[in-house]
C-alpha cells in the first residue's frame, strides 16, 4: 500500500470544519470556565465543569499545534492568525513553539538528537555508565508523580515564558505573548476576582497535567522506535516511534485526536478533524497497533531505551544488565 498517497487524501483543509472546531472549542472553554466560577461553592457542578474546561484547554493547545503545521485552516495566513490568537489561552508563544515543534518532527527517533522537545530518554548503556548523581536526577525526572505535576507546572507556567530558542526565533513575539497573558488574567480578575483566577489556575494546571501525560505517551511505549544515523528510518520513526492511543471516540474528540500521533508524524498536513478517519480507515494489514488505557498507564514504568533489544525497558534491578555483563 502506498501510505503517502493514502494519507494525502486526508490532508485537505476545510474552513467550515476548522471554524467549527476552533470556535466551538472556545465556546466550550469559556462556558465551562464560567460554570466553574459561578458555582464554585457547589462541587457537583464546579468539578465537572472544571474538568471540561481542562480538556478544552488541551484541545486549544492541539489546535494551535495544527495551526503551526498550517493544517487547520485553508491558508497560511489564516493558520498564522488563528495560532497567535490561541497563544495566550494555551500559554505557548506561537512562533517559537511552532519552530521548536518543527525541529521535533525533524529529529524524531534520532538518538543523536534527543534535544528536540520530547521528554528526555536515556539509553540503557548510558544508564549503566552514569554516576549516582545522574541516575538520581533521572529517576526523579522520570517518576510520574514528579514528571506529570511538576512537569506541567514548570513547562506551561515557567518554561514557556521564555522557551528554548527564543533568541533564535523571536524575542518580540514571546514578550508580546507574555504581555497578552497579563492582559487576559487581568480581564479575568476584573470580571471574577481572585476566585476566577484561582479556578482558572487550578483547572489549567489539571489540563497541563493531562497534556504532559499525553505528550509522554506519544513516544514512550515499549515497542517505540529509536536509532542512529545512517540506520535511522524516518518512516519507521514516524509510524512505529509514535503512538496510537485507543481511549475511545469521546476522548479523541476532547483532545482533537492528538492521540493518533503516528499518522500525524507521517503526514503533519492532515488536520485534526480528519485524523481519526484517516487512521481508522487503514486496511487491517497495515493498521498500527493501538495502545489501550491500561497499557498506557503501564508505560509510565518504562524508563530506558535498550539499543540491543530495541525496546523501552524499566530501570534494571542491578547496575549492569545480564546481557551487558556477559558482553563485557
Amino acid at each position: 500500500m502506498d501510505l503517502r498517497a493514502y494519507t494525502r487524501k486526508y490532508a485537505v483543509q476545510d474552513n467550515r470544519l476548522a471554524g467549527l472546531s476552533y470556535f466551538g472549542t472556545f465556546a466550550v472553554y469559556f462556558a465551562a470556565l464560567w460554570l466553574a466560577i459561578a458555582y464554585v461553592d457547589q462541587w457537583l457542578v464546579m468539578i465537572p465543569a472544571g474538568v471540561v474546561f481542562a480538556f478544552a484547554a488541551v484541545r486549544l493547545y492541539v489546535l494551535q499545534h495544527d495551526c503551526g503545521h498550517h493544517s487547520l485552516f485553508e491558508t497560511r495566513a489564516q493558520n498564522e492568525l488563528a495560532g497567535h490568537v490561541l497563544s495566550p489561552f494555551t500559554f505557548a508563544p506561537f512562533e517559537v513553539m511552532k519552530q521548536n515543534h518543527n525541529l521535533h518532527h525533524a529529529g524524531i527517533g534520532n538518538l543523536d538528537h534527543r534535544d528536540t522537545g520530547e521528554i528526555h530518554t536515556m539509553t540503557l548503556r548510558e544508564w549503566n555508565a552514569a554516576d549516582w548523581r545522574t541516575r538520581l536526577f533521572y529517576r526523579l525526572y522520570r517518576n510520574p508523580f514528579i514528571l506529570v505535576p511538576l512537569g506541567a507546572l514548570f513547562t506551561y507556567f515557567i518554561r514557556y515564558r521564555w522557551p528554548k530558542n527564543t533568541a533564535r526565533f523571536g524575542v518580540g513575539g514571546v514578550v508580546a505573548h507574555n504581555a497578552s497573558i497579563v492582559v487576559l488574567l487581568s480581564a479575568l480578575w476584573w470580571v471574577a476576582g481572585w476566585t476566577g483566577i484561582g479556578v482558572w489556575l487550578a483547572f489549567s494546571f489539571l489540563g497541563g497535567m493531562l497534556g504532559v501525560f499525553l505528550v509522554y505517551l506519544q513516544h514512550n511505549f515499549e515497542d517505540t522506535y529509536w536509532d542512529r544515523r545512517p540506520d535511522l528510518d524516518p518512516q519507521l520513526a514516524a509510524l512505529q516511534g509514535s503512538s496510537a492511543l485507543d481511549f475511545g471516540w469521546w476522548f479523541d474528540l476532547a483532545v482533537a485526536c492528538i492521540t493518533l500521533h503516528d499518522i500525524h508524524h507521517f503526514n503533519a498536513r492532515i488536520p485534526s478533524y480528519r485524523l481519526r478517519a484517516c487512521h481508522y480507515n487503514l486496511p487491517p494489514e497495515v493498521a498500527p497497533r493501538r495502545i489501550g488505557f491500561r497499557e498506557a498507564v503501564a508505560a509510565l514504568n518504562l524508563k530506558l531505551w535498550d539499543e540491543e533489544a530495541k525496546r523501552l525497558v524499566p530501570f534494571p534491578k542491578s547496575r549492569r544488565s545480564p546481557g551487558l555483563a556477559q558482553a563485557g
